[in-house]
């Protein structure tokens, strides 16, 4: 009987994740797709906006970063919003207002206008990655979680291949009813999210308890297995505006995040134009722009085989190390690449390396946060570490002015950042069963002087 107890309890469990995996992660990765195409294709739009608007490298970087401003103020109360009106009704929200100023963009003539647009941009989307995050606390049990991910973040990269293949064929648009390509590129590429956002309010259920393609019985192993964990793992409970980083691994987390973030960024921003420069004006803009899916296709590899070895021996924190280690050392081999194409080679190996870091971070995080704590811990660490968008840009672009338009100590700058945050991961513990009772009194922390003002 025992045995025929556990045999239908798994049952129940595969049906439920096949379910939740099949019915949810790819819809939730083309939504992050989206977000990551609007966010970053002023990179490949950079290629004819500099010449045709007279921007320089700072004017660019400082433009592309400050989005990460207005991220960084509105992160922690767009998640801790989302977690009273629910999943559906605020990223559906995120994704129209976000989609409309996407594709304003397109109207920018200044650097005012270019730099105050992608400002409101970031407070347009802050709270959507998290918010995506925190979404999947409510849905997978944290054993699985590295690999729903990863999963998901493979599907983003696999549906964001699309990315680099538009930009290049609306780059070639100019002159279409007078508009220039980058024109194009941001008024096609932000129309999407719009209609997305308008899906998520008709299809995406809040919780387990609202979907109706789950069984009574499904939902309720869904939830048993959330409590569950929330009983047997020392787990942040609280997060505080007073003193958030009280608990250490918060702050590890945020370094991590913040080091990497500030390399990843400060690469992948110029990533187009150090490409077209090494190239020496042999290849096109569209021919640059789709050579970065080589990268995009290895990491969404990478990043799917390494979560299942995550989830199955539970070192969430040296998959982190030994990821960013790579994606370091990448950095150092791009510095040093003689030809576009080798460039490419070494991004991808960069690409690698970060994502096989990525899900087992996520992981980590996700499986760190108390209930209490989730809405504004996750959201708290991924404002803090998506400060690194800001500040990387602008760092490349300094550094580059300072070096005679050199890329080299950029690169160099890049890979140091990624060592330090795998160096800083080795600090992660792995969580361990504990009476919660001993978290509580061990860690004081919560979000309250947020929510008090929410």
């Amino acid at each position: 009987m025992a045995d025929e107890a556990v045999s239908r309890e798994q049952r129940i469990a595969d049906s439920a994740l096949r379910k939740v995996n099949s019915r949810l992660i790819p819809f939730l990765s083309l939504l992050y797709a989206f977000c990551i195409i609007d966010r970053t294709n002023v990179s490949y739009a950079a290629l004819q906006m500099r010449g045709d608007l007279h921007f320089s490298d700072v004017v660019f970087g400082f433009g592309f970063g400050v989005f990460f401003i207005g991220y960084f103020l509105f992160e922690v109360p767009s998640n801790l919003i989302m977690e009273r009106t629910g999943a559906r009704r605020w990223i559906a929200r995120i994704m129209i207002s976000w989609g409309i100023l996407s594709a304003c963009m397109m109207l920018i003539k200044t650097p005012a206008q270019f730099c105050t647009l992608r400002f409101f941009l970031g407070i347009a989307e802050a709270g959507f990655y998290p918010g995506i995050v925190l979404y999947f606390t409510y849905w997978i049990p944290g054993q699985a979680r590295a690999r729903a991910l990863a999963r998901f973040l493979s599907m983003q990269a696999v549906f964001a291949l699309a990315s680099p293949i538009l930009g290049g064929m609306l780059l070639n648009l100019t002159g279409k009813i007078g508009l220039r390509g980058w024109q194009w590129l941001f008024l096609v590429e932000g129309i999407p999210s719009v209609l997305l956002g308008v899906a998520v309010w008709l299809l995406l259920p809040d919780k387990p308890e609202n979907a109706k393609w789950l069984t009574s019985e499904e939902k309720q192993w869904i939830v048993g297995k959330l409590n569950e964990d929330a009983r047997m793992l020392d787990q942040v409970q609280h997060i505080s505006m007073r003193n958030p980083f009280a608990d250490k691994r918060i702050l590890v987390l945020c370094i991590v995040f913040f080091a990497t973030a500030t390399g990843g960024n400060a690469v992948g921003f110029f990533a187009p134009q150090i490409i077209k420069s090494l190239s020496a004006g042999a290849w096109s803009d569209s021919r640059v722009s789709m050579s970065l899916i080589i990268p995009a296709i290895v990491g969404a590899i990478a990043m799917t085989l390494a979560a299942g070895h995550s989830d199955r021996t539970g070192n969430r924190r040296y998959h982190v190390a030994a990821g960013y280690l790579l994606a370091g050392v990448a950095f150092i081999v791009a510095a040093h690449a003689p030809t576009a194409s080798l460039l490419v080679a070494a991004l991808a190996l960069n690409a690698l390396g970060e994502r096989i870091a990525a899900g087992s971070y996520w992981a980590a995080t996700s499986n760190l946060m108390g209930v209490r704590a989730a809405a504004g811990g996750i959201a708290l660490i991924n404002s803090v570490g998506n400060l690194g968008g800001f500040v990387g840009p602008m760092l490349m672009g300094e550094i580059r002015k300072r070096s005679g338009g050199d890329f080299g100590p950029g690169l160099y700058m890049a890979s140091a950042l990624m060592i330090i945050g795998a160096a800083f991961a080795l600090l992660l513990r792995r969580p361990r069963s504990n009476d919660i009772a001993s978290a509580d009194a061990r860690v004081e922390v919560v979000v309250a002087a947020v929510e008090q003002q929410l």
